[in-house]
């Protein structure tokens, strides 16, 4: 316990302390919470977060149909606290690189480093991972996936917290040799670190990896069920250039339609359709509709002058160990760091490590959202960004760090910007950008009053960015005093600042010209909700009360 001069104690201090520890599990992951407090639980007393944009840092993009990423600088579990009200239930993929306790003094504790001499390294580390991970679950989708980087010195805390804190995953520990040379340690050179990937479980999130095949097979069908009359969807052809490559796909004839050969020459391309060397009609082993997916997996090979389409590569489930060199740290990590910001930062991750691991969940699914709460030097937003371009998707992310040494303001913006826009390597090679748009944002609190409508006041004065962030809706179209209004699309986000309701005629002019989804989030010190008088003809416009509807989520969280 904390203060270990029990002679002191009161015969209710004792009985509270014995309470405690009877009720404390028999088996399971045990620290010591009471002794490692963290410091920003002192700073944050009787506070409340919020965001504030640094308008200066905006990235915009000139496709206005682009997602909105997002850059929080401050105190992740402040940041996570926020996400709680704009992003619970929203996120796709959480990637997180948190510090790995080397007890080589890499990662700070109450503004001290932490190192093996303390005695309560462990429980520190414990205590700090277990407070995020509680905020950063209640952010996941149904389907949500977490996954952790890790190395041996906490490796197994770390599954018993997560397996402790979220019961209803499966837990799969993926080895990655991510510094082939080796750690060297006393008795061996440390090659590997891991990935734990928390999937719910009933469900199959995880896509299907292409493997290399030592000898292609035929694009085309044979034996059973192999012919056109079986399938004759199937019968389409597939055209090439003069070097083999794929051009595109050609559709479906008319039943009565034979082609004269497997082979035909036509307007600079040749014309594949599959047919055997006995002249039968067979089939593609796929439809039109699923074989465009499957383009960069198609190659012409010609023999005796006649061209064959075969498959390069074939799917199957991800491995355990991944060993692939792509994955090295330091030429991938490090190095790329450098090269685009001109500064060192220790450790970072290969980006091909973190692309490997999100794309497994990426694959399948359409404008997900990515977070990682420990954002270090960006690599996962740049992991994103580098998906977005490669699939032409529309995915997003959220990058949360303090900004310690100045990280935030000195490489995690710095690098997200130059990926975004382009920029020039060090040996003097442009690099093009890939394109993509930005907001950066700030922790801010709201200090408690012994006043709480005074405090609710301050709250709804200060949480616009807030409202934005969860709708996702930034384009402000009108400003006046007791309103503002933001408008992204076909979605309309309206805030209302003002007790006295002389404004909603106005403002419902206002609404009233604009189409589509409309939501107004409206002042009251009300905790039960808006009055529904006051909105008496208001239709198509969805109501939501604040600070309630924020007080409601924090008040999960902080003790006020």
């Amino acid at each position: 316990m904390a203060n270990s001069d029990y002679s002191k104690l009161s015969k209710e201090d004792l009985i509270r302390i014995v309470e405690k520890l009877e009720s404390r599990k028999k088996y399971g992951l045990i620290w010591d919470e009471e002794k490692v407090k963290e410091q920003f639980e002192k700073d944050a007393q009787n506070a409340l977060p919020v965001l504030k944009e640094v308008k200066g840092k905006e990235i915009k993009d000139k496709d206005a149909s682009k997602p909105i990423n997002i850059l929080i600088e401050g105190d992740n579990y402040h940041a996570l606290s926020v996400l709680n009200f704009t992003h619970q239930g929203k996120i796709d993929v959480i990637y997180i690189d948190p510090p790995y306790n080397t007890g080589d003094r890499s990662w700070k504790y109450n503004n001290n480093y932490v190192d093996n001499s303390d005695v309560y390294r462990h429980s520190k580390w414990i205590s700090m991972m277990n407070k995020r991970l509680v905020l950063a679950r209640r952010l996941l989708k149904e389907d949500g996936v977490m996954i952790i980087a890790i190395d041996d010195n906490e490796v197994h805390r770390l599954r018993m917290l997560v397996e402790e804190i979220m019961p209803e995953y499966d837990v799969t520990s993926i080895t990655i040799v991510h510094n082939p040379r080796g750690n060297i340690t006393n008795n061996f050179a440390r090659t590997h670190e891991y990935a734990l990937f928390l999937i719910p479980k009933g469900h199959s999130v995880i896509s299907r990896v292409q493997k290399e095949n030592s000898i292609p097979r035929k694009l085309r069908r044979w034996g059973h069920n192999s012919t056109r009359k079986a399938r004759p969807t199937m019968f389409y052809p597939i055209y090439i250039d003069r070097t083999g490559h794929v051009t595109r796909i050609g559709q479906v004839p008319e039943n009565d339609f034979h082609p004269k050969s497997k082979n035909i020459a036509k307007n600079g391309e040749i014309e594949i359709w599959p047919i055997d060397q006995d002249g039968v009609e067979r089939r593609w082993n796929f439809g039109l509709d699923t074989v465009s997916d499957e383009l960069d997996r198609i190659i012409a090979l010609e023999k005796d002058g006649k061209f064959d389409l075969y498959l390069t590569e074939e799917d199957t489930l991800p491995k355990t160990v991944w060993t692939e060199s792509d994955l090295e740290a330091g030429r991938n990590g490090a190095s790329l760091v450098r090269a685009i910001t001109g500064k060192d930062f220790p450790f970072p991750k290969s980006i091909f490590n973190v692309i490997k691991c999100i794309d497994l969940i990426l694959k399948t699914r359409k404008d997900a959202i990515v977070l990682d709460f420990f954002a270090g030097s960006g690599t996962t937003g740049h992991a994103v960004l580098d998906l977005n371009q490669k699939y032409k998707s529309n995915h997003s992310f959220i990058l949360c760090t303090n900004n310690e040494g100045e990280i935030c303001e000195e490489i995690t913006y710095p690098r997200i910007k130059k990926v975004i826009q382009g920029y020039e390597s060090r040996d003097s090679k442009k690099i093009p950008g890939l394109s993509g748009s930005l907001k950066y944002f700030k922790t801010k609190f709201i200090k408690n009053t012994t006043n709480p409508d005074e405090a609710k006041r301050k709250i709804t004065e200060e949480c616009t960015e807030m409202l934005c962030i969860r709708e996702n809706i930034f384009d402000e179209v009108k400003s006046k005093d007791e309103y503002r209004i933001f408008q992204h699309g076909d979605r309309v986000l309206a805030a209302y600042y003002a007790l006295e309701r002389g404004g909603l005629k106005d403002l419902k002019k206002e609404l009233d010209k604009l189409e589509g989804e409309k939501i107004l989030y409206c002042f009251t010190l009300d905790p039960l909700g808006l009055d529904k008088k006051d909105f008496k003809g208001w239709s198509g416009v969805t109501l939501e009360p604040i600070p309630q509807k924020i007080l409601d989520v924090y008040k999960q969280i902080y003790e006020y």
